[in-house]
């Protein structure tokens, strides 16, 4: 395959090649953002999405709304070969974010963790391998495959954990770091990560893989198992308590969903020179922020405390995960980011929308610096 600009612009030129977009998890919170940023450039786009979690269907509808019969909805599950086949036959290229994406579900359940995680991939997989072996495939992978990161040392400072590692502390974690799978979801989302590693390297499908941080933006529904930013706004914007896991000084660098939907269509417009590898994709050092300094931030947008309650840690935590995300940059072309403040705002204004709830008067609060 050429690596020239031109073929690389064919990639995302919806008038150079009018297949459908296959977008699994389509009707989820990134897969949504996703689907609608490919519609709006003019895409056909297949949301394959067995709708199995609260509040896609409010997505999906949104996105039918939005872009009529650009939009496709295939209510199938990841584990289903053969619909997932012919899914993925057409299509000019695979985003594969349909998975199990909560630690705590998969200690209860490793068996439907590994059947969706792992065994879904493979399906998907082995539907392009027996296909025409050439479209590309974009997988959503997670931070967790580097594990709990207990060989590094951290020092609490105030409110947050900081590296003492002058190098982990300036860029992060970059992709270099050894996997060390953790929780049954970090084996099953790290082993569908070598996989898809591998099926470029032994049958030369263009794929590449994005091992995510924290995103959040709008239409995420967030859980107290997964999605926190907005799971803290929400329980914040209704006056409820919050659970912090630990002591609440742990760290991560967030990303705004609209800066990951623009690395999704730069891995795909630059497969042909980045097949067969992972980016780290994250926030990076300058939007990371510790669970007690983002619940201070969320009581300046409300115009009161937080409720905080503690709990013990749970498995496979990290005291800190900051992505080093110097390689996606360089790789993909990608732009700044969005500052976290300005991000969590606009999300807090968005849920408070969606739930008829009133915020203060410009409560927009303006930070001297990151945390």
């Amino acid at each position: 395959m050429s690596g020239t600009g031109q073929a690389s612009g064919d990639r995302t030129d919806p008038a150079a090649d009018p297949r459908p977009v296959l977008v699994t998890g389509g009707a989820g919170f990134i897969g949504s953002n996703l689907a609608d940023r490919l519609a709006r450039d003019g895409h056909q786009v297949i949301v394959y999405d067995a709708m199995s979690r609260a509040g896609v269907e409010r997505n999906l509808a949104w996105l039918q709304t939005r872009h009529g019969d650009l939009i496709r909805h295939l209510h199938a599950d990841i584990r289903d070969a053969d619909r997932l086949a012919d899914a993925a036959s057409g299509a000019k290229v695979v985003f594969h974010l349909a998975a199990q994406v909560a630690v705590t579900t998969s200690l209860v359940d490793p068996v439907a963790d590994l059947a969706v995680n792992l065994i879904g991939t493979v399906n998907l997989l082995e539907a392009l391998r027996t296909g025409d072996g050439r479209t590309p495939l974009i997988l959503a992978s997670t931070n967790k495959v580097y594990g709990d990161l207990a060989d590094l040392d951290f020092a609490l400072e105030g409110d947050a954990y900081r590296p003492t590692d002058p190098r982990v502390r300036a860029h992060g974690i970059g992709e270099s770091r050894p996997l060390d799978f953790h929780t049954p979801y970090g084996c099953s989302k790290g082993a569908a990560d070598q996989y898809v590693l591998d099926y470029a390297r032994s049958y030369d499908i263009p794929t590449a893989v994005l091992r995510m941080s924290c995103i959040y933006g709008q239409r995420q529904m967030g859980t107290e198992d997964q999605g926190w930013v907005a799971h803290f706004l929400i329980r914040a914007l209704k006056g409820q308590p919050i659970t912090l896991f630990g002591d609440g000084c742990q760290v991560r660098d967030i990303l705004d969903v609209s800066n990951a939907v623009e690395t999704y269509l730069a891995a795909w417009r630059h497969i042909d020179s980045v097949s067969g590898r992972a980016f780290n994709l994250g926030g990076g050092p300058q939007n990371a922020v510790s669970l007690r300094q983002l619940l201070d931030f969320v009581g300046q947008i409300i115009g009161r405390p937080v409720d905080i309650g503690f709990a013990d840690w749970r498995a496979g935590d990290q005291r800190y995960f900051v992505a080093d995300t110097r390689a996606a940059d360089a790789a993909l072309g990608l732009g700044p980011k969005v500052p976290w403040q300005d991000g969590v705002a606009r999300l807090a204004q968005w849920l408070a929308a969606e739930g008829g709830i009133a915020l203060p008067v410009d409560r927009r609060p303006r930070l001297a610096q990151s945390a």
